[in-house]
């Protein structure tokens, strides 16, 4: 929870000086000899409301979304051997952890994946592939689930929402001045707006949006290798190794639909520019850093 708000204070700060460092340098009095009247801290208000109202309410549906775009059963009464062993499973490692005991469910794909979302850290939803659990003995299943539930654990889904509100907003309010400077600049338009401001602002959120989308799956990447520490620490370095290696063994896994491919198992593979928008690092990586953590132990 500390480190939550220590985020959000962060982010709270960030705001607060880009306004007085405008109000500092002078830029809104230069906008203003320009024909620009552009209020900016209501731009930043209204900025920051749609870029982290945006992405909190996505994260607060994220389960239900998960549900129904993956088709996830969830376990409520345990049938047969596997349910009632993935659910024990889930509930220790909870415990180890010191989370709340996560929801769990299956979800029909013939690639191997898994995934964690939620809003809370004690209201989550782990959910693995009947196609994981056919690949793999029951060991490395635990190490995936380990590497899950340490997502969950480490705050990762609500971290990661926070991280999108902060891109979201920049994003939002530097799209809206850019329009705003070539409509009143550039094209001289006295009152209201001219298309120049709405074809300035989308073509500009677009170009931003893409540079936003990099800082995100950068984030999505490191977050990956301390889930996987996380995952060894809780079922052994060999399984979550083995895991890995099973994945890179069997055919590509398939990418999760969306925003629920920040939080798999596993993502794409890709090369040169394509990587930056990866949300995981390639598996070959993952696995000699696990080597490396094991080896210095």
């Amino acid at each position: 929870m500390m480190r939550i708000l220590l985020f959000l204070a962060t982010n709270v700060a960030v705001l607060v000086l880009i306004s007085v460092v405008f109000q500092v340098l002078g830029l809104e009095s230069l906008l203003a000899e320009n024909g620009v009247d552009l209020n900016l801290q209501a731009l930043l208000v209204f900025s920051a409301v749609i870029g982290f109202g945006g992405s909190f309410i996505s994260l607060a549906l994220s389960k239900t979304m998960a549900r129904r775009a993956m088709g996830v059963q969830v376990i409520a009464q345990p049938s047969g051997d596997t349910e009632q062993w993935l659910v024990n499973t889930v509930a220790r490692q909870a415990r180890e952890a010191g989370i709340g005991m996560p929801e769990v469910g299956v979800f029909r794909a013939e690639e191997p994946n898994a995934f964690a979302t939620g809003m809370r850290r004690d209201n989550a939803l782990v959910a693995v592939s009947t196609g994981l659990l056919r690949s793999m003995p029951r060991d490395e299943v635990e190490a995936v689930l380990a590497h899950e539930v340490s997502h969950v654990a480490n705050g990762d889904m609500i971290t990661l929402a926070l991280l999108q509100g902060v891109v979201n907003t920049f994003v939002i309010f530097l799209s809206r001045v850019v329009g705003h400077v070539v409509d009143r600049v550039v094209f001289r338009t006295e009152r209201g707006y001219g298309p120049a401001y709405f074809i300035t602002s989308i073509v500009a959120q677009l170009l931003l949006s893409i540079l936003a989308s990099m800082i995100v799956m950068w984030f999505s990447r490191h977050r990956e290798f301390r889930a996987d520490a996380g995952g060894a620490q809780l079922a052994g370095h060999a399984p979550m190794i083995g895991a890995l290696e099973t994945l890179r063994r069997v055919h590509q896994p398939q990418d999760l639909p969306g925003e629920f491919a920040a939080f798999g198992i596993s993502g794409g593979v890709g090369a040169g520019l394509r990587r930056l928008f990866l949300s995981h690092p390639p598996l070959e990586e993952r696995i000699l850093a696990l080597r490396d953590q094991a080896g210095g132990r």
